[in-house]
């Protein structure tokens, strides 16, 4: 069987997209016993970059086949569709079928209009609201290291779940420096939290989203892509292929709950309002 062609990332194009099309492409069993689907396109994040993964619903049109989306992966270019099938499970769905996709804020609305709204749903809806902030929090963090006299310090490894988010970052802050700089930190955070900034997301030509991220792009960007460029504001961008919050203001508050230094690299730990 041919291999399928990369999926195009409709979240991309509007990180606020919630509903999308797709044709269907093909479906099988894991390793694990859940089925995987694979799509043309998706509006559903997959799990990377710190970033949890959506889940939803995706309806097949013409059938009452529903496929309930638990966890989302991309490998090599490809997402995969991990979940079951709500009721019967088909015995054959014929390639470019449409199908409709529902990310879960979507799925929540369309329940409270019927009437049928579902806790257990609902504390899953806001979970995800809340590691989205988690994200757009991470990388205003990275800038508040800027202003903050931290620039030289590169970002590295970022975990944007609730329980524990933190940004690690190659280079090391003197022990005596760290208190002052942890304090520095929450105040910048806290003041650009509290201006407010529209957030940007744009797919780009390689040399523009150089400049906008300040002249250069990291090595794992091949030259000659058109990378995603997030900007939080007015200020300098860098490469993200994550879901965000609109605005700065949207995550509320920040505290920076700890800053450690340990072989060569520097973890920095936070908490949003929730």
């Amino acid at each position: 069987m041919d291999s399928p062609p990369p999926t195009k990332l409709d979240y991309h194009v509007d990180m606020f997209k919630l509903q999308s099309q797709a044709t269907f492409l093909s479906l099988f069993k894991a390793e694990d016993g859940r089925m995987a689907l694979i799509l043309d396109s998706t509006v559903f994040h997959p799990q990377g970059g710190g970033q949890p993964s959506d889940t939803g619903l995706i309806e097949f049109a013409g059938s009452d086949f529903k496929f309930s989306v638990q966890d989302v992966r991309s490998k090599d270019g490809i997402v995969l569709h991990y979940g079951v099938f709500q009721g019967s499970v088909p015995e054959d769905i014929a390639k470019g079928q449409d199908v409709q996709l529902l990310v879960d804020q979507s799925r929540r609305k369309l329940n409270s209009r019927q009437g049928k709204l579902n806790r257990s749903f609902v504390k899953v809806y806001i979970i995800l609201l809340l590691m989205t902030r988690l994200h757009s929090a991470g990388h205003l963090l990275d800038l508040c290291m800027r202003k903050v006299g931290l620039g030289h310090l590169e970002p590295g490894k970022g975990y944007h779940f609730p329980d524990g988010p933190f940004v690690e970052y190659k280079g090391v802050v003197p022990q005596a420096e760290l208190q002052v700089k942890q304090k520095e930190l929450e105040a910048e955070a806290n003041e650009m939290i509290s201006k407010g900034g529209k957030v940007y997301a744009d797919i780009l030509p390689y040399e523009e989203a150089s400049l906008l991220c300040g002249g250069s792009l990291p090595d794992y960007i091949p030259k000659g892509s058109t990378p995603r460029v997030l900007r939080l504001g007015e200020n300098p961008g860098c490469p993200c292929g994550g879901t965000h919050v609109s605005d700065i203001s949207d995550i509320i508050s920040m505290k920076i709950t700890q800053m450690r230094t340990k072989k060569g690299m520097t973890k920095v730990f936070y908490t949003i309002a929730s």
